[in-house]
Protein backbone atom coordinates (compact mmCIF):
# COMPACT_ATOMS: atom_id res chain seq x y z
CA UNK A 1 0.00 0.00 0.00
CA UNK A 2 2.54 2.56 1.04
CA UNK A 3 4.80 1.50 -2.00
CA UNK A 4 1.92 1.77 -4.41
CA UNK A 5 1.31 5.16 -3.42
CA UNK A 6 4.98 5.97 -4.03
CA UNK A 7 5.47 4.32 -6.86
CA UNK A 8 2.18 5.85 -8.65
CA UNK A 9 3.74 8.80 -7.96
CA UNK A 10 7.47 8.45 -8.95
CA UNK A 11 6.87 5.84 -11.96
CA UNK A 12 3.85 4.50 -13.52
CA UNK A 13 5.66 1.11 -15.21
CA UNK A 14 7.13 0.11 -11.80
CA UNK A 15 3.25 1.01 -10.17
CA UNK A 16 1.75 -1.16 -12.69
CA UNK A 17 4.09 -4.03 -11.96
CA UNK A 18 4.15 -3.90 -8.71
CA UNK A 19 0.39 -3.85 -8.65
CA UNK A 20 0.53 -7.05 -11.07
CA UNK A 21 2.13 -8.92 -7.99
CA UNK A 22 -0.13 -7.44 -5.79
CA UNK A 23 -3.08 -9.32 -7.66
CA UNK A 24 -0.82 -12.43 -7.32
CA UNK A 25 -0.67 -12.84 -3.89
CA UNK A 26 -3.52 -11.89 -3.27
CA UNK A 27 -4.58 -14.58 -5.91
CA UNK A 28 -2.44 -16.93 -3.76
CA UNK A 29 -4.15 -16.63 -0.86
CA UNK A 30 -7.68 -17.54 -2.76
CA UNK A 31 -8.79 -13.14 -2.46
CA UNK A 32 -9.57 -14.61 1.38
CA UNK A 33 -8.61 -11.31 3.23
CA UNK A 34 -8.59 -13.10 6.86
CA UNK A 35 -5.87 -15.61 5.51
CA UNK A 36 -3.81 -12.22 4.42
CA UNK A 37 -4.08 -10.80 7.48
CA UNK A 38 -3.26 -13.76 9.38
CA UNK A 39 -0.39 -14.85 7.27
CA UNK A 40 0.90 -12.28 4.86
CA UNK A 41 0.71 -8.79 6.83
CA UNK A 42 2.57 -10.07 9.98
CA UNK A 43 5.65 -10.54 7.88
CA UNK A 44 5.71 -6.62 7.50
CA UNK A 45 6.93 -4.34 10.07
CA UNK A 46 3.91 -2.21 10.60
CA UNK A 47 2.64 -0.72 13.65
CA UNK A 48 -1.11 -0.70 14.30
CA UNK A 49 -2.32 2.01 12.11
CA UNK A 50 0.14 0.81 8.90
CA UNK A 51 -1.60 -3.22 9.79
CA UNK A 52 -5.05 -1.55 9.68
CA UNK A 53 -4.65 0.50 6.53
CA UNK A 54 -2.81 -2.16 4.36
CA UNK A 55 -5.44 -5.07 5.83
CA UNK A 56 -8.13 -2.50 4.15
CA UNK A 57 -6.07 -1.65 1.17
CA UNK A 58 -5.66 -5.81 0.31
CA UNK A 59 -9.30 -6.00 1.41
CA UNK A 60 -10.37 -3.40 -0.97
CA UNK A 61 -8.31 -4.98 -4.03
CA UNK A 62 -9.35 -8.58 -2.96
CA UNK A 63 -13.51 -6.80 -3.43
CA UNK A 64 -12.23 -5.59 -6.55
CA UNK A 65 -11.15 -8.57 -7.98
CA UNK A 66 -14.28 -10.39 -7.23
CA UNK A 67 -16.23 -7.46 -8.44
CA UNK A 68 -14.73 -6.73 -11.46
CA UNK A 69 -14.32 -10.64 -12.32
CA UNK A 70 -10.70 -10.99 -12.03
CA UNK A 71 -9.99 -13.52 -8.91
CA UNK A 72 -8.44 -16.08 -11.33
CA UNK A 73 -6.46 -13.49 -14.02
CA UNK A 74 -6.87 -9.87 -15.05
CA UNK A 75 -6.65 -6.86 -13.44
CA UNK A 76 -8.73 -4.61 -11.78
CA UNK A 77 -9.87 -1.39 -13.53
CA UNK A 78 -7.78 0.98 -11.66
CA UNK A 79 -4.43 -0.88 -13.08
CA UNK A 80 -6.22 -0.94 -16.15
CA UNK A 81 -6.88 2.38 -16.10
CA UNK A 82 -3.41 3.42 -15.62
CA UNK A 83 -2.05 0.72 -18.38
CA UNK A 84 -4.54 3.13 -20.62
CA UNK A 85 -2.70 6.91 -19.57
CA UNK A 86 0.76 4.99 -20.17
CA UNK A 87 -0.75 4.01 -23.79
CA UNK A 88 -2.12 7.34 -24.25
CA UNK A 89 1.25 9.01 -23.56
CA UNK A 90 3.27 5.88 -25.58
CA UNK A 91 0.86 7.06 -28.76
CA UNK A 92 1.71 10.74 -28.05
CA UNK A 93 5.32 10.36 -27.59
CA UNK A 94 4.85 8.07 -31.54
CA UNK A 95 3.31 10.83 -32.89
CA UNK A 96 5.64 13.45 -31.75
CA UNK A 97 8.29 14.32 -34.28
CA UNK A 98 10.82 15.83 -31.47
CA UNK A 99 10.70 12.09 -30.19
CA UNK A 100 12.98 10.56 -32.84
CA UNK A 101 14.83 8.41 -29.71
CA UNK A 102 11.61 7.19 -28.09
CA UNK A 103 10.63 6.09 -31.50
CA UNK A 104 13.56 4.44 -31.96
CA UNK A 105 13.58 3.01 -29.03
CA UNK A 106 10.08 1.69 -29.88
CA UNK A 107 11.33 0.20 -33.50
CA UNK A 108 14.18 -1.93 -31.95
CA UNK A 109 11.65 -3.39 -28.97
CA UNK A 110 8.72 -3.95 -31.72
CA UNK A 111 9.32 -6.67 -32.95
CA UNK A 112 9.84 -8.76 -29.87
CA UNK A 113 6.62 -7.17 -28.78
CA UNK A 114 4.62 -8.36 -31.94
CA UNK A 115 6.92 -11.74 -31.79
CA UNK A 116 5.10 -12.25 -27.57
CA UNK A 117 2.16 -11.02 -29.22
CA UNK A 118 1.53 -14.22 -31.56
CA UNK A 119 2.82 -16.38 -28.76
CA UNK A 120 -0.04 -15.28 -26.60
CA UNK A 121 -3.27 -17.80 -25.55
CA UNK A 122 -5.35 -16.45 -28.75
CA UNK A 123 -5.90 -13.03 -27.30
CA UNK A 124 -4.54 -10.06 -28.63
CA UNK A 125 -3.69 -7.60 -26.45
CA UNK A 126 -2.20 -4.19 -27.06
CA UNK A 127 1.07 -3.97 -27.53
CA UNK A 128 1.93 -1.99 -23.89
CA UNK A 129 -0.05 -4.26 -22.13
CA UNK A 130 2.06 -6.95 -23.81
CA UNK A 131 5.37 -5.66 -22.77
CA UNK A 132 4.56 -5.28 -19.04
CA UNK A 133 3.37 -8.70 -19.46
CA UNK A 134 6.63 -9.52 -20.76
CA UNK A 135 8.36 -7.66 -18.08
CA UNK A 136 6.75 -9.05 -15.28
CA UNK A 137 7.19 -12.34 -16.62
CA UNK A 138 10.49 -12.18 -16.48
CA UNK A 139 10.41 -10.85 -13.23
CA UNK A 140 8.29 -14.11 -12.07
CA UNK A 141 11.16 -16.67 -13.72
CA UNK A 142 14.01 -14.79 -12.09
CA UNK A 143 12.23 -15.03 -8.19
CA UNK A 144 12.18 -18.93 -9.20
CA UNK A 145 16.23 -18.41 -10.05
CA UNK A 146 14.73 -20.16 -13.61
CA UNK A 147 17.25 -19.79 -16.63
CA UNK A 148 16.92 -17.27 -19.07
CA UNK A 149 18.16 -17.40 -22.53
CA UNK A 150 20.20 -15.16 -24.68
CA UNK A 151 17.48 -14.16 -27.53
CA UNK A 152 15.10 -13.42 -24.46
CA UNK A 153 17.65 -11.38 -22.68
CA UNK A 154 17.77 -9.45 -25.83
CA UNK A 155 14.00 -9.13 -26.01
CA UNK A 156 13.37 -8.19 -22.43
CA UNK A 157 16.37 -5.73 -22.73
CA UNK A 158 14.76 -3.86 -25.38
CA UNK A 159 11.40 -4.39 -23.77
CA UNK A 160 12.82 -2.74 -20.75
CA UNK A 161 14.43 0.62 -22.03
CA UNK A 162 11.36 1.52 -23.72
CA UNK A 163 9.39 0.93 -20.78
CA UNK A 164 11.71 2.73 -18.73
CA UNK A 165 12.08 5.89 -21.26
CA UNK A 166 8.16 5.72 -21.29
CA UNK A 167 8.12 6.26 -17.70
CA UNK A 168 10.61 8.86 -17.32
CA UNK A 169 8.39 10.68 -19.92
CA UNK A 170 5.08 10.23 -18.43
CA UNK A 171 6.14 12.67 -16.23
CA UNK A 172 7.30 15.33 -19.04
Amino acid sequence: MLIAKKLRKQNLVAYVLYMYQVEDIIRSYNCDIQTIAEEYLPRFDYDDEEQEQALQWYDGLARMMHEEGCRERGHVQVVRNTIFLLADRHRELLADPQESIYNATYHKALPYIVELRSKGNGKMKPELETALDALYGITLLRMQHKPIGAETSAAISAISTLLNMLAEKYES
